[in-house]
This record gives structure tokens, sequence and C-alpha cells, in this order.
């Protein structure tokens, strides 16, 4: 499998995988894919089997140090320089998933993040993934103020 960068020509089957992972109220719309990409593409990862592809990991980079919900909907609160980068997404199509493909992802946004010298890393999680962002150095910081499709989410960072 290839991993690249995002590209704007990605949006509409990213937006497909997007929905067969997060249920509708949680998922991001075609509109919303299409609007990050064109302003942060490079900071899409995307896994490709083939001419499929077939798992994605995005989110804009920030000042601020906590997810908020505003930023899923306004890619233009991008920061090209901020100090951190956040985790909107990390979507595996069902039939991909126990591959890898996820970990590759988190490992290769990460070391980007890392080279790119941010302070590190943001993600919001539902606790039963809290243990699986820890594997990759993600500290739980609690309940996040986010309300995000009506779930309770957990903030997680992993701090470079």
């Amino acid at each position: 499998m290839e991993l690249r960068r995002g590209r704007a020509s990605d949006a509409a089957a990213l937006a497909e995988i997007e929905a067969a992972c997060f249920p509708a109220a949680e998922a991001a719309a075609a509109e919303e894919i299409a609007a990050r990409l064109k302003v942060y593409a490079n900071h899409f990862y995307v896994l490709w089997d083939g001419a499929r592809p077939v798992a994605f990991i995005d989110g804009m980079t920030t000042d601020e140090q906590d997810l908020r919900d505003e930023m899923y909907a306004d890619a233009s609160l991008h920061d090209a320089q901020g100090a951190w980068q956040m985790i909107f997404g990390l979507n595996t199509l069902p039939e991909y998933r126990h591959r890898g493909c996820a970990g590759r992802l988190i490992e290769a946004l990460c070391a980007a993040a890392q080279e790119q010298g941010r302070r590190g890393v943001v993600l919001t999680c539902k606790e039963k993934l809290v243990p699986y962002y820890a594997k990759f150095g993600f500290a739980d910081e609690g309940v996040s103020q986010s309300v995000h499709g009506g779930v309770v989410w957990h903030q997680m960072r992993r701090t470079f």
C-alpha cells in the first residue's frame, strides 16, 4: 500500500470513506472535506491500495492548544505556522481494519508534525479508543469540551 498526501481530487473518495467510518452526525460532509483539502491538503495522509484510497487521517494546525468544534467545519482557522497539529479524523474502511493502516497513518502524521517543529498533536476520541491512542504516546486529558455529534469525547495529546 502507498502512503501519500491528500489532493483536492481526492475529496469525493475521502468523503465516502468518512461516511463509512462515522455516524452521520459525526462525519464530515463532502463539502467540508473538499474545503479542508483546498486549505491544508498537505495535512492529509491517504493510504492507497492500488488505485483505491482505503484510509486517511487529517487535521489543521493551530496555535490553540485545545481542539474546538468550530475547527471541524471552518478550514479558514488553519494556521500553517501553528504549534499544534490537530487530528480531525482517522478513517479506515471496515474491510481494511486490523491491518495496521491506522497506525501507519498516525505515525506518518506525528512524524511530519515533529519534523515541522510543532509542539505536538491533539485529537479527540470516544472513551473506548483512549487505550488505542495511548499506544502511540497520546495522554488522555479527560473529557473534552467538544459536543460534536452529540457524544462525549476525550481529548488526547502527544507532546514532542
